[in-house]
């Protein structure tokens, strides 16, 4: 009788285990699926109130209005009824740490910055953990696919885009090390705090960063255009692709005045840029547009950068750049945040961006500052079937509830530490 109580003891521990691990990976699609009668956003702005979108083989094969086409029923392995529910492109999460820290008081799960200022050869894909316990929380939210990004010191390393369903970093690679990121140089900072009186002032150090920031490009453009050298220089080999404009330059900086210096320093050296961050975009927005810079904006729940601001300044900063023709995005910054970045797009439709806009920005925009517009982004033929099924407006926290979500075609499981959280205790009334 002790066996048989050990043996059932043993049972119950491993299987409560196993209900706290992430879910496996989802295997390669083998056969066709059809999704009937959404709503589907198509991501490029258009909307079919009633769709039909099958899939095979990881990549779309059909979108179309199902009141116009005749279908062969027999050919699909699944069919989804999803009449009343939305169909959207898996969101892009941008600008994230995500899989490269869990707990961000805990040193031994921080993986996302290296020691010194100029990191160009540091790679945030070989740090990237497909075990992290965030990432089925942020699927379960409709993103699919996120740009991870290293930071600290002036030049941070090279970011990449992964899928977010993988056994490994090889298996969640998208597209690697596809940018460098650079933290412009604060213009002003803050002084004074041990005397009780903090105010900004002028940061003496800018005009000495700002040399040496050039002087460590013209080096490394000086590196790239000539003939491989014997002995090679491993930031300047990571920065090539700046030069050729296969790799793009991210510039983190928020002020005006350092935008429009930022964009003029990646002129002078024939980059192709995106700004981060940017709180005062919409101060120069028809300079971007001139310029044809796009943006990743921070938050939009947050309060104003400045106390003369209006207080829904970064709410309507989205509307304001969409009516000036500036291509942007969104993003959550840090990692577990971005499970929210539906809602900070849909925070900008509540101050008069229009829906659609919003659901591009989160989708093809991403996509095509990423350079991965070609296979993800918008539900298009021949593009992957990267792509989920919502209850209601996925922009929404209270209809954002994804009952099924595909990415290049296989259907990814949605469970997570959440879920699991809430179903224990939903339980433990009733249990004691």
């Amino acid at each position: 009788m002790l066996k048989i109580s050990t043996f059932c003891c043993a049972l119950l521990l491993a299987a409560a285990l196993q209900a706290q691990i992430n879910p496996v990976p989802a295997g390669p699609q083998t056969a066709p699926i059809l999704i009937l009668g959404a709503t589907a956003h198509i991501g490029n702005g258009q909307v079919i109130a009633n769709s039909a979108i099958a899939f095979e083989n990881g990549k779309i094969t059909l979108v179309a209005d199902a009141t116009t086409i005749r279908l062969d029923r027999s050919k699909f392995s699944k069919i989804y009824d999803a009449s009343g529910k939305q169909v959207y492109p898996g969101f892009i999460g941008m600008d994230t740490r995500l899989g490269l820290v869990e707990i961000d008081a805990v040193r031994a799960t921080v993986d996302f910055a290296e020691a010194g200022a100029y990191n160009s050869n540091a790679r945030a894909i070989v740090a990237y953990n497909t075990d992290s316990d965030l990432l089925p929380t942020v699927r379960s939210n409709g993103v699919l696919l996120a740009q991870i990004t290293p930071q600290g010191g002036a030049l941070s390393g090279a970011s990449s885009v992964v899928q977010l369903d993988a056994w490994n970093w090889e298996d969640a690679t998208y597209k690697a090390d596809e940018g460098q990121h650079l933290n412009w140089p604060a213009m002003r900072s803050w002084g004074g705090w041990e005397t009780g009186n903090p105010e900004m002032k002028k940061n003496e150090q800018y005009d000495k960063d700002i040399a040496a920031l050039y002087k460590f490009f013209q080096e490394a453009a000086a590196y790239a255009a000539g003939p491989a050298p014997a002995v090679s220089n491993p930031r300047f080999e990571a920065m090539r692709g700046l030069f050729s404009k296969a790799q793009t330059l991210y510039i983190h900086t928020d002020a005006a005045r350092a935008i429009q210096e930022a964009v003029v320093f990646a002129q002078k050296f024939n980059l192709k840029i995106v700004l981060v961050g940017a709180s005062d975009a919409w101060r120069v927005a028809d300079f971007l547009k001139a310029n044809n810079v796009a943006v990743i904006l921070g938050r939009t729940q947050r309060l104003p950068s400045r106390d003369d601001e209006d207080y829904d300044q970064p709410y309507k900063t989205a509307k304001m750049l969409h009516d000036k023709g500036v291509v942007f995005s969104f993003s959550d910054e840090g990692a577990w945040r971005q499970r929210n970045v539906p809602f900070q797009a849909g925070q900008a439709v509540g101050h008069g961006l229009p829906k659609e806009a919003a659901v591009q920005a989160l989708c093809l925009n991403a996509a095509t500052i990423l350079g991965i517009q070609g296979r993800a982004g918008s539900l298009e033929t021949g593009k992957d079937a990267n792509l989920f099924i919502s209850e209601g407006d996925a922009l929404d926290m209270r209809g954002n509830l994804v009952t099924a979500a595909f990415i290049q075609g296989r259907e990814i499981q949605l469970d997570d530490k959440h879920k699991q959280l809430y179903q224990r205790y939903s339980q433990k009334k009733s249990r004691m």
